[in-house]
């Protein structure tokens, strides 16, 4: 989805002094500051008026900077659409998208031939591997009401072993996403939504087979805190003794995190390798927790292309130019898929609903 910028990464490296497991708070930036094996990620959250049959927003365009509109007006961007706001048909090679939508929908084509309609809940997780075009559009559905559209895209990286290998998607359905609600002395909760990774006894289905989130030694974790104003609740402490976790705290005043009071709108750097605490201020507080352990090889990117080298990338753009990694097969660069309700049909034929 949307292009990345430059950004410091969140340091993991030295512990605070104080004892806290707390590393490094800084506040978001866009994209927000992530750490090996992440790349990158966004938060997406459009209040999207009412649709029109063709998908559209209704009303007036204009304003906008149609092709590259970021500004917000009014509550929600374009994009890079021109009818239907999204990111019409781009490359990616080298790494993984996973796309989590909370509201909303979002329509996939490729260059493999595959489509899909989701959200709402689900995931999409998206191995580029050798190399895919795609396309996600946010089909504005509801003709007779709004159409908020949430969604968190995160960039995975991929081991030099699996950078080229064969493109593939999966899509974890809402139903099929695993969730636990923790209730703390007070009887205040938390609802955990269990992306990636496994959370008191819940974990999700697996990822493409050649993710780093499918190997073992990967220690991957991917998870959504909503937590009641007061409300505690205990992290474990990761498996693997080098793995790195960061939190999101992108919606509400502020939350405790091992006993230090952070601000909304921050990313915390913490000490995966111990329990960490949470306690929500005198609001609901939301967080976006990512794991993992780090893959430890250089990283080269430019772009849409996430490769080991400098060559390596030089020859990536050099295969998209020869080859357009297998062409667009579709009569648009921004195919959106009527009024269907969620589906996945993937390249072999096979289909699939929630």
């Amino acid at each position: 989805m949307t292009e990345p910028v430059s950004t410091e990464p969140v340091s993991t490296e030295q512990p605070a002094t104080d004892g806290s497991i707390v590393f490094e708070v800084v506040p978001l930036a866009f994209p927000w500051q992530t750490i090996d094996p992440f790349l990158f990620c966004v938060h997406h959250d459009d209040a999207f008026p009412e649709g029109r049959g063709d998908l559209a927003p209704v009303g007036s365009l204009e304003g906008r900077a149609i092709g590259n509109d970021f500004v917000g007006i009014d509550g929600w961007r374009m994009y890079h659409g021109s009818v239907v706001p999204g990111f019409p048909q781009h490359p990616h090679r080298g790494f993984e998208t996973v796309t989590f939508v909370r509201r909303g929908l979002v329509d996939h084509a490729d260059s493999a031939g595959a489509t899909a309609r989701y959200g709402e809940g689900d995931v999409q997780w998206l191995t580029a591997g050798s190399g895919v075009l795609h396309s996600e559009m946010f089909p504005l559905v509801h003709e007779d009401r709004p159409n908020p559209t949430e969604l968190f895209q995160i960039w995975l990286n991929l081991p030099s072993t699996n950078k080229f290998a064969e493109p593939a998607f999966t899509i974890l359905w809402d139903d099929d996403i695993p969730r636990r609600t923790v209730v703390d002395d007070h009887g205040l909760t938390t609802t955990v939504t269990v992306v990636a990774g496994s959370f008191d006894g819940a974990t999700p289905p697996s990822p493409p087979p050649a993710s780093w989130g499918s190997d073992p030694r990967s220690d991957l974790a991917i998870w959504h805190l909503e937590l009641d104003a007061g409300a505690e609740v205990t992290l474990p402490a990761a498996a693997g003794p080098d793995t790195v976790r960061a939190m999101y705290v992108y919606r509400g005043a502020g939350v405790e995190i091992g006993g230090r009071p952070v601000d909304g709108s921050v990313v915390v750097a913490v000490d995966a390798q111990r329990p960490a605490g949470l306690r929500a201020g005198s609001e609901r507080v939301e967080v976006l927790v990512l794991q993992g352990r780090p893959i430890g090889e250089p990283v080269a990117q430019y772009g849409p292309f996430v490769m080991n080298t400098e060559a390596e990338i030089r020859e990536a753009f050099a295969d998209y130019r020869a080859t357009a990694f297998g062409g667009w097969p579709w009569p648009a660069d921004d195919p959106t898929h009527g009024h269907e309700t969620r589906f996945a049909r993937h390249p072999d034929g096979r289909e699939e609903r929630p």
